[in-house]
């Protein structure tokens, strides 16, 4: 966590708005039909929760102590993202129980939905090898972005 007290650091939050991750579309996730390959979807993904977690978190995050796993991945094709398509990902908070919490992704270009999906993720203790509750200062976050 940062130097501020839990309290301000919720407060914050409920405030904030997380902006969306803007992959750069390589030459690398075409297929051969022109457009960004399905499979690529799931690692544009996993930076929109790289970028996610550090607006949030920020470098501070101990992985190893209070770390996540990815229990299931779904997307959703609506369009074809081409390679020269600038888009963006934008992650929300769906669900948070008590070891687990629901991300969801929309992939727009403009106000467009291109594709759309979500990720479970569980807390997970990567020292003891096992999974944890989600520590209380990262839940009230989590909690305060929740999708309504």
């Amino acid at each position: 966590m940062r130097t501020c007290t839990f309290g301000i650091y919720l407060r914050l939050f409920k405030k904030m708005k997380i902006s969306p991750y803007k992959p750069e579309i390589r030459f690398f996730d075409i297929d051969a039909i022109g457009h960004v390959n399905n499979s690529v979807y799931f690692t544009y993904f996993e930076m929109a929760r790289v970028h996610f977690f550090g607006q949030l978190i920020g470098k501070e995050w101990k992985w190893t102590e209070n770390g996540v796993l990815v229990a299931h991945n779904e997307v959703d094709y609506l369009r074809p993202v081409m390679f020269e398509d600038k888009i963006e990902i934008h992650v929300s908070v769906l669900h948070v129980g008590s070891k687990s919490f629901k991300l969801g992704y929309e992939v727009k270009k403009g106000d467009t939905l291109y594709a759309k999906g979500n990720s479970v993720m569980v807390a997970f203790d990567f020292r003891n090898n096992v999974t944890s509750p989600i520590p209380e200062e990262y839940k009230g976050i989590l909690e305060g972005l929740l999708q309504k």
